[in-house]
């Protein structure tokens, strides 16, 4: 696969001039660094004489995701200044958040992160005129099934079939379709970023990635307790899905599969590209099947 070019900062100037941001020199511009593995993102920091911006190569649909859903400034999402085309490229403007991941969790940043989930969700429950938008059910289906490829047990591929049919059956609400604790920033409020993979989703589905990939030891990537778990589920429920109609032993069930597919994701991983050995292999492998034996046996 041709790997795609390295963008230069004559190019990024050029795009944010096109934005009418045009005092700004090559050393006002840095690339944010990602918290896995120090990699570079495509995502720049533009320091301006008005504060700082965020400028964003785009990848997929995040500039229609912005447009679509958030025309007007949202507490829970960044405030998009713009966009433009330059040397082939799209490129936008985001508001400059300030605040820490949710990488390390505490109650206090849990609490605000769930309130701007669920202050979004609950803004666009089952709101029709949103379907066709960004990420859309049929689009997300297709790509959420391929998981189900790569499996190589009996078990885990007889419980994805019936996770495939929940997921085309339940209530749908914007989603963030890949919110890990690292693609939100929690300070005074949360916010949640690149919506890269954003639309009208069945609702588990941004809570389910937020949570299913903590673990209890200091040391993890995405640490975050036992009881702040617990909490979370509970929360979610009590603030968001019982208030639209949903039965506490429906959501339980539903938000299982969303889980299980989560837990897939390294199993699939592991699989396709021989990479067994990686710990979060074991682990996922291990809670996945433990749920798909609770989900089947009910």
């Amino acid at each position: 696969m041709e790997e795609k070019k390295k963008l230069s900062k004559q190019t990024l100037l050029k795009a944010l001039g096109l934005m009418g941001i045009r005092s700004v020199r090559g050393e006002d511009v840095t690339a944010f660094r990602a918290e896995e593995d120090g990699m570079e993102y495509e995502v720049w920091r533009v320091e301006t004489e008005g504060g700082p911006l965020v400028l964003k190569r785009e990848k997929t649909n995040e500039i229609e995701t912005y447009r679509a859903f958030f025309p007007e400034k949202k507490a829970y999402a960044p405030a998009f200044l713009g966009d433009t085309e330059c040397d082939g490229e799209r490129f936008f403007l985001l508001e400059y958040v300030e605040g820490e991941t949710l990488t390390r969790c505490t109650r206090e940043r849990l609490v605000k992160a769930l309130d701007a989930l669920i202050e979004m969700q609950d803004e666009f429950w089952q709101r029709e005129e949103y379907y066709d938008k960004g990420l859309t059910l049929a689009r997300s289906a297709e790509l959420v099934s391929r998981r189900g490829d790569y499996l190589e047990d009996e078990r885990l591929e007889e419980a994805f079939a019936l996770f495939m049919r929940v997921y085309k059956n339940t209530p749908l609400t914007l989603c963030h379709d890949d919110l890990l604790p690292f693609n939100l920033l929690v300070d005074e409020r949360a916010v949640l970023f690149d919506f890269e993979m954003g639309g009208m989703l069945p609702y588990p589905q941004s809570f389910a990635r937020l949570i299913a990939h903590t673990e209890e030891r200091e040391d993890a990537f995405f640490c975050m307790t036992r009881e702040d778990y617990a909490f979370a589920i509970e929360y979610y429920y009590e603030n968001l899905v019982k208030k639209h109609g949903v039965a506490y032993p429906d959501y339980r069930r539903t938000l299982d599969f969303f889980l299980f597919y989560e837990y897939c994701e390294w199993v699939m991983l592991g699989n396709r590209y021989d990479a067994k050995d990686d710990e979060r292999y074991s682990r996922s492998l291990s809670l996945a099947k433990e749920c798909a034996e609770r989900l089947l046996g009910e």
